[in-house]
């Protein structure tokens, strides 16, 4: 039986494809790239953002770190917003919590933004803590955001503890750091990539995964 349920934002609890893409577009047509199509720039989607910008750009790392500056001159005004929450997400998260559940949100976006988007969509109430990444990328692997939201939170038993994400981030972090994961089909990441990853359990819809933490 899990007590501890650790959820990913993006993908996982909101569809932030809007925001996120057009905030990418707006870093990149600053230096000259334009994107024809935003639904390329779905892989950016989980993954830290310099990561993203080095593999898909070729950018250096200096220049990732400066795209992901453009990136939040669109995205702290206008693409934060730009975001919805998946269907039956308030109503799992509502059930986990009268079953006694502790919930909490382990998140590679930066943590004032994640807690901006669950206060935003009225889903804060539900965690007991919010983990995200740090602005200066101090913070910012998933097993480090992880760590720290355990850290934070006292939470030592491993065995009670179970994440829940739709990429493979989500999943290798939650086994660098000892804990089984549920991978989720909902976001933007395959069932392949997710089995690939040791996803223990594959979520294809959101009550998917009420049935295998509550049994």
């Amino acid at each position: 039986m899990f007590d501890y349920i650790l959820f990913d934002l993006d993908g996982t609890l909101t569809d932030p494809a809007e925001g996120i893409t057009n905030s990418v577009a707006y870093a990149l047509a600053k230096r000259g790239i334009k994107v024809s199509d935003k639904r390329q720039l779905n892989c950016f989607i989980g993954p830290p953002l310099t990561e993203s910008f080095e593999k898909y750009y070729g950018l250096s790392q200096k220049e990732a770190k400066m795209a992901v500056e453009d990136y939040r001159e669109y995205f702290k005004p206008t693409g934060i917003f730009e975001n919805k929450v998946y269907e039956g997400i308030p109503e799992l998260l509502s059930r986990l919590k009268a079953a006694g559940k502790t919930l909490i949100v382990a998140t590679s976006k930066p943590e004032m933004f994640a807690k901006k988007i669950l206060c935003h969509f009225e889903l804060d109430h539900f965690f007991d803590f919010v983990g995200g990444a740090t602005l200066d990328a101090s913070r910012i692997k998933k097993a480090d955001v992880i760590k720290y939201s355990l850290e934070n939170c006292g939470i030592t038993n491993l065995d009670k503890c179970i994440m829940i994400g739709d990429r493979l981030h989500d999943i290798v972090g939650a086994s660098e750091c000892g804990m089984k994961s549920i991978g989720v089909l909902w976001g933007y990441g395959s069932k392949n990539e997710l089995e690939e990853a040791g996803a223990h359990y594959i979520a294809e819809k959101v009550s998917d995964i009420a049935t295998f933490v509550l049994n």
